[in-house]
């Protein structure tokens, strides 16, 4: 039989459900209270994950996409990346890139730093990597997170800098080459023009054999002195300092220039054969003269050590598609391996060995040729020679 319900038991269930109401009302604003620090707290992270310039990525254990930061939709509009691999979004390769820095993060389970340099809309940009691993999650998946930093503009001033080191040092040598050997080469075809002109009057005296060797030797002292001071004038053009303007310059003529500071050098590869192609019609370029001089005798010299006995290299200017000159260095040596391709233009890297260079040769070229506007770019394949093309804009009218 069912006992009746009281007045008692029905005021302490409403006592109940009152302290329960109380309780849930208190829990709801400790909630909102949490609520409005974590949005607060987010919007911080937020805020300083956005005033982050360098690109955010976060990589699973397959190299797929998790997560990217507000640059990534800068530098690639229009682009889904999530669930992606990063190979895949950034090089357009089905496979994983050679020393990747994500895995090798993984693997040591520490930081790793390294620089490499990725062809962007044909042009060649030095980007910084830090890979750091993040903490493993409960379901045992790792992840790594990638910065990735744009330092070309960095690079290039550094390449600069030393540039204008190397080349104020050039100067001061030959200025210094030029006084001490401008003044003996004086007194050495003054001395011949002397003996020339006084070697008349004994020719009636000697026998007609030993005037014409004396005539023959006196001729030849004043020629050679004559292209000694040619060669000191032309390596002094490539130490003059950097003009803030752009003149017009003739291609031809620093390739001429350039091959002529080289033909001792040329000299010592037997069997080699150095062959240009310069045609007469070509336009002029507004350049720096000493600059561009710079850029040819780099490439040609690095033609020349990849080059070895019986080799060729080919040095031509042609027209370029739309105006403009286009140069071109071809030499039939070792080649250059296609996973080295992409670094010839950092600074530093160089592939002769130590004493040979320091590997700033071709990266002063890629930043002379900017400077005047302009593009170079590398075609090789390995064993088979390498070309270097420097495309140069016309003179605007």
């Amino acid at each position: 039989m069912k006992a009746k319900t009281t007045l008692e038991d029905l005021v302490g269930i409403e006592h109940c459900k009152l302290g329960f109401y109380q309780e849930l009302q208190q829990k709801v604003e400790q909630l909102k209270t949490s609520n409005q620090e974590l949005e607060k707290k987010r919007k911080e992270i937020q805020a300083v994950l956005d005033g982050i310039t360098d690109l955010m990525v976060v990589l699973s254990e397959d190299l797929q996409i998790q997560q990217v930061n507000h640059v990534f939709t800068e530098w690639f509009p229009g682009i889904d990346p999530i669930g992606r691999t990063c190979h895949e979004v950034f090089r357009g390769s089905n496979g994983r890139c050679d020393d990747c820095p994500a895995l090798r993060s993984l693997d040591l389970g520490e930081i790793v730093k390294d620089l490499f340099i990725y062809k962007v809309d044909n042009k060649f940009r030095h980007f910084e990597i830090i890979a750091s691993p993040l903490k493993m999650t409960p379901s045992g998946e790792r992840s790594v997170l990638v910065f990735k930093r744009d330092v070309t503009l960095e690079k290039e001033f550094q390449a600069q800098f030393y540039q204008a080191e190397k080349m104020a040092t050039i100067g001061a040598l030959a200025a210094g080459v030029a006084h001490e050997i401008n003044n003996p080469l004086t007194a050495i075809s003054g001395f011949a023009e002397g003996l020339r002109r006084r070697i008349g009057r004994v020719q009636d005296r000697v026998e007609p054999e030993i005037y014409a060797d004396f005539e023959e030797y006196t001729d030849t002292i004043i020629k050679e002195c004559l292209r000694c001071r040619d060669i000191v004038q032309t390596l002094l053009t490539f130490s003059r300092p950097v003009a803030s303007s752009l003149w017009p310059v003739d291609m031809n003529q620093c390739v001429g220039d350039t091959l002529f500071i080289l033909k001792h050098h040329f000299k010592e590869r037997h069997g080699l054969t150095v062959k240009t192609d310069l045609p007469k019609d070509l336009p002029k370029i507004m350049g720096d003269e000493s600059q561009l001089k710079q850029v040819i005798i780099n490439l040609v010299t690095n033609a020349f050590d990849a080059t070895g006995e019986g080799g060729r290299i080919d040095i031509i200017t042609r027209n370029r598609e739309g105006g403009g000159v286009e140069l071109i260095v071809e030499d039939s040596g070792c080649g250059i391996p296609v996973e080295l391709q992409d670094k010839l233009f950092e600074p530093f890297f160089t592939t002769k060995p130590v004493g040979k260079g320091i590997g700033i040769g071709l990266s002063t070229c890629y930043a002379i040729v900017r400077h005047h506007r302009g593009e170079i770019t590398v075609t090789s394949e390995e064993g088979r020679g390498a070309s270097f093309k420097v495309s140069l804009p016309g003179i605007e009218v």
